[in-house]
């Protein structure tokens, strides 16, 4: 069961960098000189993946037209020798195959994945958000794969909170689950944001999806199509998966290695611009010398 496809989900408004994101989709957001969504594009890429499907709405037309080709800016960078800039705009329309589907609605995760249902057929694939840039060594969701194709169950990548990291698990969603072999955990449930006023206890190992790297089946998709909508109308990939464990019982936990940045946070998106300039080949001496002066102010 090879992975072949994912799907990613850039429907959203980007309300929280509001007004930048009223006219820009935030997915288009720089970190660096590269959209979060081509890192996360490149991730898929390096995993072995040769289709993607994008969910957007009818106001992300500028995605499309920044993974189309621009033949004027191709011809202009070649007649001026600037070829290291002109590999960098062609080289992903070489390496895989990128079609769009829009959610007609901000009803949620599930609603969106449900929209691109007739896309993946009855093949396995990756899903992810269109926020969530992880930097690792090992691309995540070469990580999953490798972990798919050898127990062919869903899965998800999760990261770990211990200590007094646990206070802030309430704002995510938990996997409660038993491990089975170093950093896999077999899920037993999954509570998206749990609320102890509710009697309802965060994971006792301290698991939570932190950026939505998910490889699944189509299975899922009988228990997307079932969903009740949230108390916000919405619908959510956690709660088909929670009926999905119900019924069919088997779906793993992988604690990814990687440093996660969620961009659709303020704080975490200049994070990741600071700590990727630093790494950057162009600016990093430079960078490296300014937040020296920074800190000698």
């Amino acid at each position: 069961m090879k992975v072949k496809k994912a799907v990613i989900i850039a429907a959203g408004f980007g309300t929280r960098f509001l007004p930048v994101t009223k006219a820009q989709p935030k997915e288009l957001m720089p970190i660096v000189d590269k959209p979060v969504l081509e890192y996360i594009v490149e991730e898929m890429i390096d995993s072995g993946i040769k289709e993607i499907i994008f969910v957007v709405n009818k106001n992300k037309v500028a995605i499309e037209n920044h993974f189309d080709r621009i033949f004027d800016l191709e011809y202009k960078l070649e007649k001026s020798g600037k070829m290291d800039l002109l590999e960098k705009i062609k080289s992903i329309h070489d390496k895989i195959k990128i079609a769009y589907v829009r959610q007609w609605a901000p009803l949620g995760t599930a609603h969106a994945l449900m929209s691109a249902r007739e896309f993946i057929g009855d093949e396995p694939f990756a899903f992810s958000d269109a926020d969530s840039v992880i930097d690792s060594d090992i691309p995540v969701t070469k990580q999953l794969i490798s972990i798919f194709e050898k127990y062919e169950k869903p899965l998800v990548g999760v990261k770990q909170a211990l200590g007094e990291e646990k206070k802030f698990l309430s704002r995510y969603g938990n996997i409660y689950g038993d491990l089975i072999e170093d950093k896999l955990y077999k899920i037993k449930d999954s509570i998206e944001k749990p609320d102890p006023d509710k009697g309802e206890e965060v994971s006792p190992d301290g698991l939570y999806i932190a950026g939505m790297r998910y490889i699944l089946t189509p299975q899922i998709f009988p228990y997307l199509e079932k969903l009740k909508p949230s108390k916000g109308g919405e619908y959510y990939v956690n709660e088909g998966i929670k009926e999905y464990l119900h019924k069919e019982g088997e779906m793993y936990a992988h604690i990814y290695d990687g440093i996660y940045y969620d961009t659709g946070n303020k704080f975490d998106y200049l994070r990741a611009n600071v700590e990727f300039a630093l790494k950057h080949p162009e600016i990093k001496d430079n960078f490296k010398d300014y937040i020296k002066k920074l800190q000698l102010q």
